[in-house]
């Protein structure tokens, strides 16, 4: 195995010259420069990457931590930031949590330990304290965690409102929201989008709570469904959980779009694929995912942010679960 003394003998230089041509750090003349690049081709020498992080304390390496790598929407996300990030030359460490305290603080460590460049959190578990502690760049995607995190978010309440405002304008006298758990951001912001526009209708509406799990919103949906069989419209808080949704109401012999219409949020492929095709309030994923990466990379580069605070609108997309022919409001 080639080593930096074999590349240095071979150009007839120092072992420090080559360390600052591979490191571009310090004063190199152009001859000396040339017989360590024209040593590193020949004998195929390759940096150690191990040795060049500790030496640096950087690794061109991005960290994302991620709460449920099952749920469809995150993969969309990492999709976007992977992309974004091999652009800009850095590589992406997936860390799935599971929503537990516990391994959000393993990984956050473990990331530390290999000398990440920077860290974007789609989940905030753990306190102010604890984010700030790492002394590390970190972007915020999908939720706020401090004024000084720099934070990507959907307008997750204004989405809300339209998918209520939507399944009002088709009729529906009784309205359930199955919402996402309490204390979570963009659970919480769609509940309060809901609530404010069947306030402001007068609509009878209820509210149950569950996870963004299929087997979950299928199970809460049919008890709810049985116990109030009047009810004629259902706003989901993901796309997933209008998949349980429309289980449920299979289940309990509830036709959709005739007996009971349904909308989602979020947007993701699995929408299209359920029959029938979910109507839904869909997030600008990609979009979220990449400008999440290059603020992250802006500040890892020391370049200056224009802003902390980035809300990205929603769109209504209309299909076969409220029995519209159109294809989309803005």
């Amino acid at each position: 195995m080639t080593t930096i003394r074999d590349v240095a003998k071979h150009a007839k230089v120092s072992v420090a010259t080559v360390s600052r041509v591979l490191n571009k750090k310090g004063y190199v003349s152009k001859e000396a420069e040339q017989a360590v690049l024209t040593s590193i081709k020949e004998l195929k020498y390759r940096p150690n990457s191990v040795a060049r992080t500790l030496y640096h304390k950087t690794s061109g390496m991005i960290g994302l931590v991620m709460p449920d790598i099952t749920n469809p929407f995150f993969p969309e996300l990492a999709r976007a930031i992977e992309d974004v990030a091999l652009t800009y030359g850095y590589t992406v460490v997936l860390c799935n949590t599971d929503e537990e305290v516990k391994k959000e603080k393993k990984y956050l460590e473990a990331l530390k330990q290999k000398y990440v460049d920077g860290i974007i959190l789609t989940t905030s578990s753990l306190s102010l304290h604890d984010y700030h502690q790492l002394d590390i760049p970190i972007v915020a995607l999908d939720r706020v965690i401090d004024e000084n995190i720099p934070s990507v978010v959907s307008n997750n309440k204004e989405g809300a409102r339209s998918a209520t405002d939507h399944l009002i304008g088709n009729g529906c006298e009784f309205i359930a929201h199955i919402r996402g758990p309490v204390g979570l951001a963009p659970s919480d912001d769609r509940f309060l989008g809901f609530k404010e526009v069947v306030e402001e209708r007068g609509t009878a509406n209820i509210v149950i709570e569950a996870d963004f799990q299929i087997d979950r919103a299928e199970t809460v949906t049919r008890e709810l469904l049985k116990k109030h069989p009047t009810i004629d419209g259902i706003f989901a808080s993901s796309d997933v959980t209008a998949a349980g949704v429309m289980k449920a109401a299979h289940s309990v012999g509830k036709r959709i779009p005739e007996d009971l219409k349904v909308v989602g949020f979020d947007g993701v492929p699995i929408g299209t694929m359920l029959v029938p095709s979910l109507t839904t309030v869909a997030q600008s994923i990609y979009e979220m995912g990449a400008l999440s990466t290059r603020l992250l990379i802006k500040q890892i580069e020391k370049i200056p942010l224009d802003s902390y605070y980035y809300e990205l609108p929603t769109n209504l997309v209309v299909r076969e679960t409220t029995n519209q022919t159109e294809e989309s409001h803005d």
